[in-house]
């Protein structure tokens, strides 16, 4: 079954057109010296015709009621406002597809880029592989402003699996070796069809 390109995207970026929208669900975050914590995220993938993606991603953690009567009756994690949890971490950034491609990757995947900012200080850029409704990404670059927190590498993995975007986050930071950091499983939040990854892209 195929599924239509978004209206204008660059050619250059065809394979990374199943991520183009609005996504919207719940994961977990957890790291030595980070208490384990539920959260939510929003994330958005667009396009202006340029041979990229513009990436924004917001994460807002699920309030736990410290009311142990309210634990009682059963009510479970909340957002703090019902809508608007505490915000975690945001990052903005765009993922690029490069013109070629390096030895060694397999015919049915392409190269990607990816470079990202946060507010809390850093800058990363990512590079790995993206074929058959699954992304592997490894930091090419961290660098971080004198205040920032000791990060030195990260790993992400992003897949495809029933129409949701799954994604996992590890990470090297403040001397501990490469451990999970985060995942999430997101569901697409702007009404579109889920789409097939390894379908054959048509306009």
């Amino acid at each position: 079954m195929a599924f239509a390109l978004p209206e204008g995207l660059a050619p250059e970026v065809y394979p990374l057109a199943w991520l183009v929208g609005r996504w919207h669900g719940e994961g977990v975050v957890g790291y030595p010296g980070i208490e384990e914590r539920a959260f939510t995220q929003d994330v958005v993938f667009d396009h202006d015709g340029g041979p990229y993606l513009r990436y924004e991603t917001t994460i807002r953690l699920v309030h736990v009621p410290d009311d142990a009567a309210a634990l009682e009756d059963g009510a479970g994690p909340v957002a703090a406002d019902d809508e608007q949890g505490e915000v975690w971490s945001t990052e903005t950034g765009y993922w690029r597809v490069p013109p070629e491609r390096p030895e060694g990757i397999a015919d049915d995947k392409h190269p990607v880029e990816v470079l990202l900012a946060d507010p809390s200080g850093h800058v990363s850029v990512l590079v790995g592989e993206i074929g058959n409704g699954r992304i592997d990404l490894a930091s090419d670059l961290v660098a971080r402003v004198p205040s920032g927190a000791d990060v030195t590498a990260s790993k992400r993995l992003y897949g495809l699996v029933h129409g949701d975007l799954m994604w996992a986050h590890d990470l090297a930071a403040f001397g501990n070796p490469m451990q999970s950091y985060a995942s999430a499983r997101l569901v697409r939040a702007d009404g579109a069809a889920p789409t097939a990854a390894d379908d054959e892209p048509q306009e």
